[in-house]
């Protein structure tokens, strides 16, 4: 267990063994259920475990040339999967790409010279239309959607090449989402699957949270082995990898008063929690409770020029105070990942929590700060 009071602020901290919990889940799934697991960058990023994470899983997925490039640092298989590729980029894309994903038969048409030259397997992405996510900003397969191709636009004359079938329809959700998608998936594309070498069932999958159906999800891909032999599964998970794996450790700076109270951070939630306010979802605090359910009632709020960077309420057993750590639960995926240096408040150290203790891996500084601009 992590012991917070040795961990500096601000810090995202990574506790080792909740990790290897949800890479033993996630390895059942590859044993039982006879798929590949791989983990998407675009939800956890955490390169310094890359080592333990290639002890257990496949390799990784990316969605760009950068990402490519870190996912090849794991050391096993690299797919990528975009909805469009430069074509200054794709060689180096293609060096290191064992799997490679378009999302249009316009795109494969471009670049399929180049993918079979390397020796590449190709995979086209479909669409579904069809979904149980229920926030637009995270339904791959919502109406008017860019990713992936339709029924109506799915060319069968462009196949002579493809490998593999791709689609993503899930955000956070149980086997029983992936079961109705697949259902649509087989009415609109069943004819193509037999025909295939492999097929990517996307991310989304929470497959490390505790009310997940692992049983379920295990049956569900032995049900498709069934259908059709001989056809690999691939399952590209990211928040369920660092699902619940660490926090984000921060200090009260100030308490000011404006008929409630408000304790200021020493981080900002726009920029280092941004999908706080995307979702928007209010975070866990260690410690808390609902406003006015504990004696002492607080606004936690960023430290940027930004009215509108609030975490939200929250009521603790003590009073706040400058120097009172606020520790927010479950940080380590998406959120770790989509931060920013906005304003130029100090960007959270990065730490790994083992064995023996806390292991401090990365300080942001000036220098930092000034060469993301120019």
């Amino acid at each position: 267990m992590i012991d917070y009071s040795v961990v500096p602020s601000p810090c995202y901290v990574l506790e080792e063994k909740r990790l290897v919990r949800n890479l033993e889940i996630l390895n059942r799934v590859q044993r039982e259920g006879k798929a590949k697991v791989i983990c998407a960058l675009k939800g956890f990023s955490f390169w310094n475990v890359f080592p333990l994470v290639a002890e257990y899983l496949n390799g990784a997925t990316a969605s760009s040339l950068n990402e490519t490039l870190l996912a090849k640092e794991m050391g096993r298989e690299v797919h990528v999967c975009a909805p469009a590729y430069r074509a200054n980029e794709i060689e180096q894309i293609l060096s290191c790409a064992s799997h490679i994903t378009f999302n249009s038969f316009s795109q494969w048409n471009l670049f399929k010279k180049e993918t079979l030259k390397k020796g590449i397997s190709p995979g086209i992405r479909i669409n579904p239309e069809f979904s149980t996510v229920e926030v637009d900003l995270y339904n791959p397969a919502g109406r008017y959607s860019r990713l992936g191709v339709t029924k109506a636009e799915f060319k069968p004359e462009f196949l002579e090449g493809i490998e593999g079938l791709h689609f993503h329809a899930l955000c956070e959700q149980n086997a029983d989402a992936l079961e109705a998608v697949l259902e649509k998936i087989e009415a609109n594309f069943g004819e193509w699957i037999s025909k295939m070498k492999w097929m990517n069932f996307g991310g989304g999958h929470h497959i490390t949270r505790a009310d997940y159906d692992v049983e379920k999800l295990i049956s569900i891909l032995n049900n498709f082995h069934k259908k059709y032999p001989g056809i690999e599964i691939i399952l590209e998970p990211g928040e369920a990898v660092g699902w619940q794996t660490g926090e984000l450790v921060s200090s009260v700076l100030d308490i000011v008063h404006n008929e409630i109270d408000i304790a200021i951070l020493d981080i900002s939630v726009s920029a280092h929690m941004p999908d706080c306010l995307e979702m928007p979802y209010r975070p866990m605090v260690m410690g808390s409770d609902l406003p006015s359910v504990k004696a002492h009632t607080y606004r936690l709020a960023g430290n940027s020029c930004l009215a509108g960077d609030i975490a939200g309420d929250y009521s603790f057993d003590e009073p706040l105070h400058p120097g009172s750590k606020i520790i927010f639960m479950d940080m380590i995926h998406y959120t770790m990942v989509k931060t920013t240096f906005f304003n130029g408040v100090k960007h959270p150290s990065i730490g790994v929590w083992k064995a023996d203790g806390f292991h401090l891996l990365k300080e942001f500084d000036y220098e930092q700060f000034r060469g993301k601009l120019s």
